[in-house]
């Protein structure tokens, strides 16, 4: 195999001291997952990576980077000494760009980013060889660990680029070196960190800074904001492609259909019509598909397999991921799942309850004689003073009227259950631990469940409780 780093190429691009040569063949940063030869990067978060260098090392890592010889470990041990761990996570980074001809698409956004990133991986993956993070490594580790993972002959690579805080993005950026990027959307996401939408708009635009010379960005035409964004791309002098509803849109959604099971949608660009379709329902997801479609059409890749290969995408586990749950096979008794529990803020909860309204329950299958929509919703976090408002206001979003029950989930969403109409208030509990409990009792055959929060509020929680009531000899008495 290959060697993705050698001791050589290391110290060269870290400028630290190496104790032995080596190579390895992957970079790992969790030795839960660590692989045999895998260069292990001791970094330093809630647990110092130092401390786990030794198991590493027994479980066949190539070698450390390290900032210091950790107890315990031999200092002749495969280590490459460093003054910052981070810093020179970034340096290999950096290096592995460098040292590749692929062509890069940076993805931001408030929502959609993993979702888009997915995407863009099923839809160009046959058209060269991809490289993309595994997981949503996103932040001020994850982009550079993700382009120390790139192998020197990656011919396009999707990098997913996050923040919690203004100035994130931007070296972020400069660090991947797009030659497209993308932006979903701007909305009230992290706003406690932020003055307004106005700022979170700034930050996302911000990702144009790393632009390549001759490189497009590709924006939303729809928001309010969307002047923010094309201002800085234009002061950038880079291309600019607007998708989205929007008559000036350069790629113009005309027309989607959302069934239980699939997205139709309809686009015009450059005077032509285009039809596209996705294995899984979201009229947000066709808007994210039009920006992929974008971005095959900047990098000049044949659109027709794109297309094709759009249309196998599914969601990400834990991003709108649809599953149905068997209660007893041989009577044919089942529920459906919507496992939307990684992510959640006003314009991801919107778009959820959309999808949770346009798939169809059944009736005449359980003991609730009609089948029911039911939406199990967590805290949205980080939203800042107005966060109570934010969350009541989920109460007039129009979806609700066609959803039977509404349980709440954490101290914010208080204020949601509070607002709801009393037929369609379910449980409210301050913490997903208390609604495990009730598992048993919150879906009926023929139901479909929707489970929305955000990652701190622990719903996935609820998710696994749901599943599991599919297990054999577990109860399928009814719900409430």
């Amino acid at each position: 195999m290959t060697p993705l780093w050698t001791s050589q190429d290391a110290t060269q691009a870290t400028g630290g001291i190496s104790t032995t040569d080596w190579q390895a063949t992957g970079v790992s940063i969790d030795t839960r997952t660590l692989q045999p030869g895998d260069l292990f990067v001791a970094l330093k978060d809630i647990r110092d990576g130092h401390d786990f260098v030794a198991v590493a090392l027994e479980k066949g890592a190539a070698a450390a980077l390290v900032s210091r010889v950790p107890e315990g470990v031999s200092p002749d041990a495969p280590l490459l000494v460093v003054p910052d761990v981070l810093r020179a996570l970034a340096d290999l980074g950096r290096a592995a760009r460098t040292r590749t001809d692929a062509r890069v698409i940076g993805v931001t956004g408030s929502v959609g980013k993993t979702s888009t990133k997915e995407m863009l991986r099923m839809a160009l993956g046959r058209q060269a060889k991809l490289h993309a993070a595994e997981a949503s490594y996103n932040n001020h580790w994850g982009v550079p660990l993700t382009l120390a993972r790139m192998p020197k002959d990656t011919g396009i690579a999707v990098i997913e680029i996050g923040m919690n805080h203004p100035g994130e993005i931007s070296p972020l950026a400069i660090l991947a070196r797009p030659h497209v990027t993308i932006i979903t959307t701007v909305a009230p996401a992290h706003l406690e960190a932020f003055e307004n939408l106005a700022g979170i708009a700034a930050e996302k635009a911000s990702i144009i800074d790393g632009l390549e010379e001759g490189g497009t960005a590709i924006l939303p035409a729809d928001l309010e904001l969307t002047p923010i964004l094309t201002a800085k791309a234009s002061l950038a002098g880079v291309s600019t492609v607007l998708f989205g509803t929007h008559a000036q849109a350069d790629y113009r959604l005309t027309d989607v259909q959302v069934t239980e099971f699939a997205t139709i949608a309809r686009a015009r660009h450059a005077g032509q019509d285009m039809l596209f379709k996705l294995a899984t329902p979201g009229r947000h997801f066709a808007a994210n598909a039009l920006a992929v479609l974008a971005a095959s059409d900047a990098l000049g890749l044949d659109r027709a397999l794109t297309t094709t290969d759009l249309g196998r995408w599914a969601p990400p586990s834990g991003r709108g991921t649809r599953e149905t749950i068997q209660l007893d096979a041989v009577e044919g008794l089942s529920f459906g799942l919507i496992d939307d529990a990684f992510n959640a803020n006003p314009a991801s909860i919107a778009a959820a309850l959309d999808l949770l309204a346009a798939c169809q329950p059944t009736n005449r299958m359980g003991r609730i004689a009609q089948g029911r929509r039911i939406a199990i919703l967590g805290d949205m976090l980080e939203l800042g003073p107005t966060e109570a408002q934010l969350h009541a206001d989920i109460a007039n979003h129009p979806a609700l009227a066609h959803i039977a029950l509404v349980h709440c989930v954490g101290p914010r969403m208080q204020a949601l259950h509070e607002a709801l109409p009393r037929s369609k208030r379910g449980h409210w509990v301050a913490t997903a631990a208390e609604l495990l409990l009730k598992a048993p009792h919150l879906a009926d055959a023929g139901d479909i469940l929707l489970v929305k929060g955000s990652k701190g509020i622990k719903v996935s929680l609820v998710v696994d409780a749901l599943r599991k009531l599919g297990q054999p000899g577990r109860s399928t008495q009814g719900a409430e």
